[in-house]
């Protein structure tokens, strides 16, 4: 299909958020009973529960409702965006269910394992789901102008962490990718920033702890 709207953050963001859900889905294999004390003292959860907020936040805000208006007479199409829209809601609920058992002891170590499994494998499912079915209707729906709306709102959510934001974001991603994120979404006279201060301060996170010893295992 033809790229009429640059989606280049977009996909970023998808992938970035599909990297770091392979480190929550190894913590929960390796640490199990002592997940919650992983996941409390990891910046890598911090992270990644940041940047989904800001991402799903940006999009229930400009990008949905300017997509289910120009759905209008389309039920069919619609109905593929509320089943997106009724997902955003269930894993902001686990996802703030999840950082609940971060510090509630009624939640056990089963529970909150199984929690945490669970909000893997929904977002996983969501971002396939949303490249499959929705994207390609912002594609041919939405005018320029629209999509620029969306473009603004996602840079607003991101500004008060773009400093960590931005690293995050591109981690392992491929030249072409880094460059037309930071023209999106940073002015060109602060790229130099980005090289010289953010990403080596991103770089020298444990994001994970998996530079040092082992994580201690305790609920």
């Amino acid at each position: 299909m033809s790229e009429r709207l640059d989606m280049t953050v977009t996909y970023a963001v998808h992938n970035a958020l599909r990297r770091e859900l392979g480190h929550v889905a190894r913590a929960v294999a390796v640490h199990r009973a002592g997940l919650r004390h992983v996941l409390r003292v990891a910046p890598g959860w911090g992270m990644f529960h940041s940047a989904l907020h800001a991402h799903q936040a940006a999009e229930d805000e400009a990008l949905w409702p300017s997509l289910r208006r120009a759905l209008a007479g389309r039920p069919f199409d619609l109905t593929r965006l509320e089943a997106i829209e009724a997902e955003h809601a269930a894993l902001a609920f686990l996802i703030e269910t999840v950082d609940d058992g971060l510090t509630d002891v009624h939640i056990g170590p089963d529970l909150f394992e199984e929690l945490v499994d669970g909000l893997v494998t929904g977002l996983d499912k969501h971002l396939a789901h949303e490249e499959e079915t929705v994207l390609p209707l912002v594609q041919t729906a939405l005018s320029q102008q629209q999509w620029d709306l969306f473009g603004r709102a996602h840079a607003r959510k991101i500004e008060p962490c773009v400093a960590g934001f931005l690293p995050w974001l591109l981690d392992g991603a491929d030249e072409r990718t880094v460059a037309s994120v930071l023209d999106q979404l940073l002015p060109k006279h602060a790229h130099h920033v980005y090289a010289r201060r953010w990403r080596p301060q991103y770089e020298a996170l444990d994001l994970w702890g998996t530079r040092g010893p082992a994580a201690v295992t305790r609920p």
